[in-house]
């Protein structure tokens, strides 16, 4: 059972491989229940393989990730995915020749809690307008992310690992998105965030980690933003 004030996910001197190329060196940080945290820096700084030694989809992995007090750094896959842990990738995962329904119907449930197909039509109202008509082929961009997030939200996951949600996207529906991740927030899932967009990401999060070359290099609360653009400026180049 995790201990009261114990946080959700705990990684700690999390090191991985890709074959012999070494890309995580030591990483450490914690994500609570509840919160919105966001991983930080420019491409190839390790956000994107953090998520996936998370889920263990690395060729090699060691150090400690705890999720609710179990220790899952010696478990594949789909053990994780059972424990209650759920990737969104970048490259968005859907079935592209099977319609929107067919797709949100496809996730094993994991864990009792996950949503049902209208509360995932309620946060994505677009989706039903499509249900009949569309394959995954033939939605947008934005339309592909939203189906994306909504078939890991039928699972029952209670930690949401999101890769990049906003890349590519138009203003209007990365504020959907946005709007999206809040109202998870407010209904008792806790993310992950991974994301290049400092902007939206200011919308969402409760805290930020940057990373940079395969190491957490910084750290703040939402509440220390305005004292730390600055330095974000330097991290991120923006």
């Amino acid at each position: 059972m995790l201990d009261v004030g114990a946080p959700l996910l705990a990684v700690d001197d999390l090191h991985a491989w890709y074959g012999e190329s070494h890309i995580l060196h030591g990483v450490s940080f914690e994500v609570r229940a509840g919160e919105v945290v966001t991983l930080l820096g420019r491409n190839g700084a390790g956000k994107t393989t953090t998520l996936k030694s998370i889920m263990g989809m690395v060729d090699h992995r060691s150090g400690s990730i705890r999720f609710e007090g179990r220790e899952l750094i010696a478990c594949s896959s789909d053990r994780i995915a059972q424990a209650g842990i759920a990737f969104c990738p970048e490259e968005r995962g859907i079935f592209a020749s099977l319609g929107v329904e067919e797709n949100l119907l496809l996730p094993p449930v994991v864990r009792p809690g996950g949503l049902s197909l209208e509360q995932v039509f309620e946060l994505f109202p677009n989706l039903k307008e499509r249900l009949r008509t569309s394959q995954g082929s033939k939605l947008s961009g934005g339309e592909q992310q939203m189906l994306a997030i909504g078939r890991i939200l039928r699972t029952g996951a209670r930690l949401l690992l999101l890769d990049e949600p906003t890349e590519g996207l138009a203003p209007v529906i990365i504020q959907q998105i946005g709007k999206t991740i809040r109202a998870l927030k407010e209904n008792g899932f806790t993310i992950l965030l991974v994301e290049q967009n400092f902007r939206f990401a200011a919308t969402v999060a409760d805290r930020y980690y940057v990373m940079e070359h395969g190491r957490i290099i910084d750290r703040f609360a939402n509440a220390e933003l305005d004292a730390s653009v600055e330095k974000l400026h330097d991290y991120l180049g923006v």
